[in-house]
């Protein structure tokens, strides 16, 4: 039997109303996922920061958005 290890992710996002809700904890197997899940709740939200809460380590999971901003740079 195998074992799946679901990770929490820690969402920023802002709500199709403009709304920034902080702090939303989602776990999954992996990020897509936790975002999978978390726009089931929140339609056309803007993802703005997702922390990855591995065990006691927390790793910062960029977005689409801040790559590609880094690569325009």
């Amino acid at each position: 039997m195998q074992s799946h290890q679901f990770i929490k992710y820690a969402f920023r996002i802002r709500t199709k109303l403009g709304v920034v809700v902080d702090n939303l904890m989602i776990h999954g197997r992996d990020e897509h996922e936790a975002q999978r899940k978390l726009r089931q709740v929140y339609h056309d939200c803007q993802i703005i920061e997702c922390i990855c809460h591995h065990g006691s380590v927390r790793v910062p999971v960029a977005s689409f958005e801040e790559v590609a901003n880094l690569i325009v740079r």
